[in-house]
């Protein structure tokens, strides 16, 4: 028997070392998303995709370089006096209207990246909420396992104290320190896999590994939500930034097979010449220095455009892009009603918790330790008791992260925000 008070002691005082080996930081909700905001490691990577769409707008602006060339002549001067000549060209390539068509691809393209950013953000958002839900669940349920622990340990010091007086068993105080070792062991599974969620929070966070662990400070309880289904259907068209951004690959798919059209056409090639020529001093045929002036215009024998391979797959590229944007546009309205369900169905099944189980199921729980303090009940039925309690409660947090989450997804597909 001293053995097992020995034990006793032991975990008791191996749980308290535990609990102050770590320095524990308390975290809102608010506070989280910021650093998420601030510090997420892929997001920023994802808004240098943004700053390069920029750049290559800015790019698109640029005119094709003209080209200079010069040229010296030689006819002979030195043995027949036919004279020495310098000439000076400049040529400019006109390509029409490929170049307008370029700036306006690259502005849509730099408009998708911005798109496209907003809609990571979203989902990222999304997705940090419910590990912060989940690491706020497994703190709850922590919290459960460590109250039933508190009150197994107290009934075992209990139990003790009546075996001392001689008024219970020894293998009765042998059965609850035993429980209670078995609940400290649930304690420490619990403690384990609140730790592991918060971990997950501080890598959204972009923060790297330390002895500081945060920890959610909220709660999963809050005021249910009214929505009306048409109303959500009306904002998801107008608010999803992947449909939009569906829309908008659609646009630059236009500009692009307006681009192929445009590369068609064929460059023209401006130039003008001018060349000094020297006095000719030869006998035969002498003539006088003067200035020569040559303007020409090229264009190209365009046969390349006889292949229309490009051009039709461009015109591909933009009817799939249509097609898809109406793909995303009834992917969005079947994504908002199922979200829609879902987060109706977990708030019934929450208000079904609040109706009396908790309470039903905590009344019977002191009940039975009343009646065991007093020697009228079994061990076993206060271990059924508390059992029940437990199961209750995790399944009503359960249900609360459930309900969370589907409120975090119905807002994910609408493209709404609100939770604070």
């Amino acid at each position: 028997m001293r053995n097992f008070i020995y034990i006793f002691g032991v975990l008791i005082g191996s749980f308290s070392a535990y609990a102050e080996a770590q320095t524990v930081v308390p975290l809102s909700y608010s506070r989280f998303l910021q650093r998420v905001n601030e510090g997420n490691r892929e997001y920023a990577a994802e808004k240098l995709n943004m700053n390069a769409a920029r750049a290559d707008a800015v790019a698109a602006k640029v005119f094709d370089d003209p080209e200079l060339s010069v040229s010296y002549s030689n006819n002979q001067d030195n043995t027949i006096q036919m004279g020495q000549s310098v000439e000076f060209g400049l040529t400019q390539t006109v390509t029409l209207g490929r170049r307008r068509a370029g700036i306006r691809l690259a502005k849509s393209q730099s408009e998708l990246s911005e798109i496209l950013l907003e809609d990571y953000y979203r989902n990222l958002r999304a997705d940090a909420t419910i590990a912060y839900l989940e690491a706020l669940k497994r703190q709850q349920l922590f919290e459960v396992k460590k109250k039933a622990y508190q009150n197994m340990a107290d009934l075992a010091k209990s139990d003790s104290m009546r075996f001392v007086l001689g008024k219970i068993m020894e293998v009765e105080v042998t059965q609850s320190h035993l429980e209670a070792g078995m609940m400290y062991n649930e304690v420490l599974q619990a403690e384990t896999e609140l730790n592991n969620a918060c971990a997950s929070l501080s890598l959204l966070m972009g923060r790297a590994y330390n002895d500081t662990l945060y920890r959610p400070d909220d709660n999963l309880r809050h005021p249910e939500r009214d929505f009306a289904l048409a109303d959500l259907m009306e904002q998801a068209v107008d608010n999803r930034s992947d449909l939009l951004a569906a829309r908008k690959n659609s646009e630059v798919a236009s500009r692009e097979l307006t681009l192929v059209r445009r590369e068609r056409r064929p460059d023209v090639d401006v130039s003008l010449n001018v060349s000094l020529n020297n006095r000719v001093r030869n006998e035969e045929a002498p003539a006088p220095p003067y200035t020569g002036v040559t303007a020409g215009v090229a264009f190209p024998l365009n046969f390349s455009a006889l292949n229309k391979g490009a051009l039709r797959a461009a015109k591909y590229r933009a009817q799939q892009a249509e097609l898809q944007s109406e793909h995303v546009r009834m992917q969005v309205e079947n994504e908002v009603m199922q979200a829609y369900w879902l987060y109706q169905s977990h708030a019934r099944q929450v208000a079904h918790y609040e109706k009396g189980l908790l309470e039903h199921a905590e009344t019977v729980l002191k009940g039975k330790i009343y009646s065991y303090n007093r020697g009228e009940v079994s061990l076993l039925e206060i271990l059924n008791a508390q059992r029940t309690y437990n199961d209750v409660q995790a399944q009503y947090i359960q249900t609360l992260f459930d309900y969370n989450t589907a409120l975090v997804e119905l807002e994910r597909s609408v493209g709404i925000w609100d939770i604070n």
